[in-house]
């Protein structure tokens, strides 16, 4: 494939707002929609269907109106019916310009749902064009079901595309696979036969997941004359979801030497905050934004990486921001061990280290999670001795719930010898028992508190409901972001575990830079 540019259409707050169980605030829209913008410097978005609510057409005149500020206005999309006047007036009303025309692919949709004959609906749809062109608006033209259509039906997508495909406000013609039974032959297929028949039209692709093959057909698409396909940030979408972003990203440049506007290094900043606001975890090992994509667990791979990068491929961490890691298990061995251990600058023994390596062995076998930051821990407790003590120590709380009541926490901390108190509420107990850290720590230390990026309570791998809880508590340092965790039968105590825990991690390393 000769180097071209792909033009990438992000539909994360229309198409992926379809998945079940999510809806954006207009807020939440606003700042996916700058972070697309801005940030990843996505070509386009579709922000919207016309006509759905006032929150709706509220969001999207605050994208529109942050978009004019960047000069980006005509980037930003809005997805419109053939219902005469009504949505271009909704979308004139919002302030976007560019219509996203949903028409009917397929002759059997065209006769089955709008009950009309080709003709009826080609009338139609030429009314909504000649209206959007009269009032300045640029019109791309979904051809629904358009994969359907070209199966059954091609006799009709031709029919169509004759009568459109010289409309002068037409700017594109968005070809989607609405029920995603396609395969990446057949995209490259049916593709070549619409670029062989109107070879000046601009096409765009945009596939469905349900055969998880949205990816696969993307890429075949870009390969048989596509200049734009459609994504969705985490693959969210309709039933199986849409083509995720990343991905799609990474494939074009890496495997097909495409050229696009995309900011890798801000992929996971936008996976994250889509994660946040649309409550739908990304899978550990989805490519690219998963915790676990570019963690080593088997020792021999943590070797080989001291050995030329044996272990490595294109998709090095750094290219989006991120690092590699080395998980410690029971296949962990020595070498990966021991890349953890200068990573945090401590220095054993190949007998301690071997020592180190069978009691995590041991934790893996139980099924324990072992991570760099638990190390010194481990290390503490297998070599009895200092090798990191507890300059924070929890001396005592107490945490009360009331109905009708704010939560009130009573927390006294030993902090290199000295003990504190302090006292406050919040919004749970856990919360009372953070801001009364928080004020220790601005009272008596003048010292800033890490802030709590993320909370998650699970069951232990290999627990049961009755089991103890796991909370695992992600905070924000200054130069990075610490992962700890917690165990017990208690939520909420198994939060202040792994708080303790943090504020062990960043007193020592506190001390560590003042003796610098």
């Amino acid at each position: 494939m000769k180097q071209r540019f792909i033009e990438i259409m992000d539909s994360t707050l229309r198409d992926g707002e379809q998945t079940s169980g999510v809806s954006f605030l207009p807020h939440e829209k606003l700042m996916i929609a700058r972070m697309l913008l801005r940030d990843l410097h996505v070509d386009r978005i579709e922000v919207a269907s016309a006509r759905v609510s006032e929150g709706e057409k509220e969001a999207v005149k605050m994208i529109c109106r942050y978009a004019r500020q960047i000069d980006r206005i005509d980037n930003v999309e809005v997805l419109g019916f053939v219902d005469g006047h009504t949505s271009v007036d909704w979308l004139l009303d919002a302030g976007a310009h560019t219509l996203n025309l949903l028409v009917k692919g397929s002759l059997k949709h065209c006769k089955e749902q709008l009950m009309k004959t080709p003709d009826e609906h080609i009338r139609d749809i030429l009314e909504v064009l000649e209206y959007a062109g009269q009032h300045g608006v640029s019109v791309n033209v979904y051809l629904e079901d358009w994969s359907s259509g070209m199966k059954d039906s091609p006799s009709y997508v031709y029919q169509l595309m004759d009568c459109l495909s010289h409309v002068e406000c037409i700017r594109r013609f968005m070809l989607p696979d609405t029920l995603g039974i396609m395969n990446p032959l057949q995209v490259v297929e049916y593709f070549r036969k619409m670029k062989k028949r109107y070879p000046e039209a601009h096409f765009d692709f945009h596939a469905h997941n349900d055969y998880d093959l949205a990816v696969s057909n993307s890429l075949a698409a870009a390969l048989s004359g596509a200049k734009g396909l459609h994504v969705t940030v985490n693959g969210l979408g309709e039933r199986c979801g849409n083509a995720p972003l990343s991905s799609v990203q990474v494939i074009l440049k890496d495997q097909f030497n495409a050229v696009t506007n995309i900011n890798e290094e801000k992929l996971m900043d936008v996976s994250r905050l889509v994660e946040s606001y649309s409550g739908i975890s990304i899978a550990p090992n989805q490519p690219i934004i998963g915790d676990n994509v570019f963690t080593q667990v088997a020792g021999v791979h943590a070797d080989g990486d001291q050995k030329g990068g044996l272990y490595h491929n294109p998709l090095v961490p750094e290219r989006f921001g991120r690092k590699r890691e080395y998980a410690m298990g029971k296949t962990s061995g020595k070498a990966n061990i021991a890349r953890n251990l200068q990573e945090l600058g401590l220095e054993l023994t190949p007998e301690q280290t071997q020592r180190v390596t069978r009691r995590i062995t041991e934790l893996g076998d139980r099924k324990e999670i072992v991570t760099q930051d638990d190390l010194p821990f481990i290390v503490s407790d297998v070599l009895k001795h200092d090798v990191i003590e507890d300059k924070v120590k929890l001396v005592s709380y107490q945490v009360s719930l009331a109905y009708g009541l704010k939560p009130l926490a009573n927390v006294k901390v030993e902090i290199n010898g000295q003990e504190y108190e302090g006292h406050s509420s919040g919004d749970g107990q856990y919360d009372a028992f953070v801001k009364a850290l928080r004020k220790i720590y601005k009272e008596y230390l003048d010292r800033t508190f890490p802030l709590l990026q993320n909370y998650a309570v699970t069951i232990p791998p290999g627990g049961r409901t009755d089991a103890l809880v796991q909370t695992v508590i992600t905070w924000q340092l200054p130069d990075r972001l610490l992962r700890t965790r917690g165990l017990d039968a208690d939520q909420t105590e198994a939060a202040i575990k792994a708080t303790i825990k943090m504020l062990n991690i960043v007193e020592k390393e506190y001390h560590q830079f003042s003796n610098q």
